[in-house]
């Protein structure tokens, strides 16, 4: 009897020393729930189908050192060209590229039809709108200008990669402006006007140091939504060879 009184006393010290289960604890970690997604990138811009009308003359071609100048007029708007609500959609077309400043520019596209963009006058059309219009100057998407007049080779690239350095640098010049007066120097083809709405012309009549051949000039197209002018297009025009 002593003999199983001391095994029974061993297995309860042994019993004693055994790990206790443990009992599953509830996790303090609270439950994780996701933000919603990002607003997704605007989308590309639309494409349009080239208008312009161009005609071969090589009796246009400028000669050295002499400026020239020559305009395609649109039917005269007397209200139009006479409007400061026009010339102050201009300026803030300006400000917002020198400052690259989508907010500034998004109000100023035409809600209705978008902004087309012709950085070729032969080359592609796109069109942004008012929503796209903001993150152009962040956009990373890699439009298709077209042909470049000079290499025939298609320019690709962001908004902001192409069309914004060129824009800077014009309107840091001494350009002049033409209410419905296409105003170009000389070219190899005749500078067409492809629609039927107003529109500004800020010309730059190139310099002397190069024969006048680096005169620009880019149009910007305007209409009225409900007595608000808000530009539909944006244009270049410059000599090619």
């Amino acid at each position: 009897m002593k003999f199983k009184a001391v095994v029974f006393g061993c297995f309860l010290l042994l019993s004693a020393c055994l790990p206790i289960p443990a009992t599953p604890i509830a996790s303090a970690v609270p439950s994780f729930t996701p933000l919603p997604p990002a607003t997704p990138p605007p989308l590309p811009p639309i494409m349009a189908t080239q208008t312009f009308i161009s005609t071969e003359s090589p009796t246009l071609l400028p000669v050295a050192n002499t400026p020239t100048s020559a305009s395609t007029s649109s039917p005269a708007n007397p209200a139009f060209c006479s409007d400061p609500q026009v010339i102050a959609v201009i300026d803030a077309f300006k400000s917002s590229m020198l400052n690259e400043d989508g907010l500034l520019l998004s109000p100023l596209v035409d809600p209705l039809t978008g902004m087309d963009v012709r950085f070729f006058r032969a080359g592609n059309v796109l069109t942004y709108s008012q929503e796209q219009a903001k993150f152009l100057f962040v956009s990373t998407y890699q439009a298709d200008w077209g042909a470049h007049p000079t290499s025939g080779e298609n320019l690709t690239g962001a908004f902001h990669e192409v069309v914004v350095p060129e824009l800077q640098k014009f309107l840091q010049k001494n350009y002049a402006l033409y209410c419905n007066e296409l105003h170009h120097g000389g070219a190899t083809y005749q500078p067409n006007w492809a629609y039927d709405g107003n529109f500004y012309a800020l010309y730059f009549p190139g310099s002397d140091e190069f024969g006048f051949l680096d005169w620009h000039t880019w149009v910007i197209g305007i209409d009225y939504v409900n007595g608000k002018p808000y530009i539909y297009t944006l244009t270049q025009f410059f000599w090619e060879p």
